[in-house]
């Protein structure tokens, strides 16, 4: 097939880009590179935000229903200086509540019966302690955990008592 039976035409030599940029353009990104493309797409974003902002502004059609989108590219970041100003949080809450926190910083966790250190290989009891690996079993560190009673007591709970009718309904 002859290029003019199709209406295409291929480009005899490849285009600059209309920026002047040093690179080749294409007639798909209106003949500039990719770079210059983007950046144009991106003004051209800006330029429609900023001129529907304004309308918005003026017209007051902006109630606050409607979320803008504002493209990460368009925020302009001046350095300067910056004022800080720290708000004591806890000393504000234990002014509202009256008390002071509790989120102080325990200790390092211990064995209830030796002391040890245990770390985060501690074993906690139904009594509610802390132990160590020797100490963990119930008959070592004498607890006061009644195992039998909750035992009975889930055992009553899985299985509920049932009786049959003692006389027959007519």
């Amino acid at each position: 097939m002859d290029h003019n039976e199709t209406g295409c035409q291929a480009p005899e030599r490849p285009t600059l880009c209309i920026n002047n940029c040093g690179f080749f353009g294409h007639a798909a990104t209106r003949n500039m590179c990719s770079k210059c493309h983007r950046e144009t797409v991106l003004k051209d974003e800006q330029a429609r935000f900023a001129a529907s902002s304004i309308e918005n502004i003026v017209n007051g059609n902006n109630k606050g229903k409607e979320a803008v989108v504002v493209p990460a590219a368009s925020v302009d970041v001046k350095s300067g200086e910056v004022e800080t100003k720290v708000v004591n949080v806890q000393a504000a809450s234990e002014s509202i509540v009256g008390q002071p926190s509790e989120d102080k910083k325990a200790g390092p966790s211990r064995c209830l019966t030796c002391r040890k250190r245990v770390g985060l290989t501690g074993f906690s009891c139904r009594c509610g302690n802390l132990f160590c690996a020797a100490h963990r079993y119930s008959d070592k560190h004498d607890c006061p955990f009644d195992y039998q009673s909750a035992a009975q007591n889930a055992i009553a709970k899985a299985n509920p008592i049932i009786k049959a009718d003692k006389l027959d309904k007519i």
